[in-house]
């Protein structure tokens, strides 16, 4: 269903989406009421939700339209200011499950064809996910304590796959009966600790990182990339130092790396480190999307290792693609430790999903597991 105040931009987006044969739009309305009423006569997976509307807005429809229907993805949709940014995170926080940034009038919205593009991905993985609702929890690793110490290379035993809480989505993109290889955690107390995700990444990182706080914290920083437009990442920061009570800020060109502080990669810029006389730094840079990214996890991923050697502890959450995978084989070839959100608890099982196939995560975890595992990790004794 296609929610927005404006004629011409629902008929936009229904003959876009209606171009891949996958999809099918059963009801375009001018409003949150009209979408409420919709939902009692038809059938509906995703929900493509405008924020400023007549009648009813969409921040006010969001947690109406989840009540009614739980299960139901919604994808907002708004143009890129940093009011919409703002109530975008809120909506987040309130239960919809991502974003998509349109182009800021109708004309644009039809040469849009990257945004098109993103409209389609989205809200196909979105609806895959709706259909697949809850499955089992596969949970790898040494739940909430970090492995014993152990050659990096050597194999850890799985643990038993638990039932998944009634509320907990997933979709995979993966090979459901895929072996997952573990291998043991490095030996090495973490200098830096990195994150990266995407799709469902906001609540998930909120998730983390309360949790993490709420174990004690940590000293090490915290390097985060998520999948942001530019204007998101600084709201995106502003949200993580309210909700889990850390300091977190989107990362400036040349500043110097201290502990205990959270760096969020600025959207359209990667977000890399460079080591100098001993100290850290962030250094930005607009090179070639990766993985159809800017900002990106690998290159993240990769930097860190060659400012930190072998004490990272990287992090995939759920996200669409790749991105993460063949960072954090770096960063365990390196000696570092991989950790990925499992399926279960992931929207998408894309980034943490190929990170875990590549056999380098030392755990796969749910995420409400995450955040301690991180702690316990980062502060036991080198």
């Amino acid at each position: 269903m296609v929610v927005d105040d404006s004629a011409v931009v629902r008929g936009l987006e229904t003959r876009m989406l209606e171009a891949d044969p996958e999809i099918k739009v059963v009801a375009s309305v001018g409003n949150g009421q009209a979408a409420l009423q919709a939902l009692d006569r038809i059938d509906v997976e995703v929900v493509v939700l405008d924020i400023e509307m007549p009648v009813m807005d969409g921040l006010t429809a969001l947690p109406k339209i989840i009540e009614k229907k739980p299960g139901i993805r919604v994808l907002m949709s708004s143009t890129l200011t940093h009011k919409n940014a703002e109530i975008s995170m809120k909506a987040m926080e309130l239960g919809a499950t991502d974003y998509i940034p349109k182009p800021s009038s109708s004309k644009e919205l039809t040469g849009a064809g990257d945004f098109q593009e993103l409209l389609v991905s989205k809200v196909k993985v979105l609806g895959a996910s709706a259909r697949r609702g809850t499955g089992v929890r596969r949970t790898f690793g040494a739940g909430t304590a970090p492995p014993a110490a152990a050659s990096p290379a050597a194999p850890a035993a799985a643990k038993p796959a638990t039932a998944a809480p009634a509320a907990a989505p997933r979709v995979s993109l993966l090979s459901p009966t895929a072996p997952i290889q573990l291998r043991q955690a490095s030996t090495e107390r973490p200098d830096v600790i990195a994150i990266g995700s995407s799709t469902g990444g906001p609540q998930a990182l909120f998730t983390v990182l309360t949790a993490l706080k709420a174990a004690g914290g940590v000293e090490q920083p915290i390097l985060i990339t998520q999948h942001m437009p530019p204007t998101f990442t600084a709201i995106l920061a502003e949200h993580i130092t309210r909700i889990a009570g850390l300091a977190a800020k989107e990362a400036t060109q040349g500043e110097k790396i201290n502990g205990g502080m959270i760096y969020i990669a600025p959207g359209d810029w990667h977000m890399l480190i460079d080591s100098k006389g001993g100290e850290r730094y962030v250094q930005l840079e607009q090179g070639e999307p990766e993985n159809f990214c800017r900002p990106a996890v690998d290159p993240m991923f990769r930097s860190i290792v060659k400012a930190y050697g072998k004490k990272v502890l990287a992090c995939v959450l759920t996200g669409m693609g790749a991105d993460g995978a063949k960072g954090g084989k770096v960063v365990a070839e390196a000696g570092g430790t991989v950790i990925a959100q499992d399926e279960a608890s992931s929207v998408v099982w894309g980034m943490p999903g190929a990170t875990a196939q590549t056999g380098m995560c030392s755990a796969v975890l749910p995420i409400d597991e995450i955040g301690s595992y991180i702690q316990k990790f980062a502060t036991r004794r080198a």
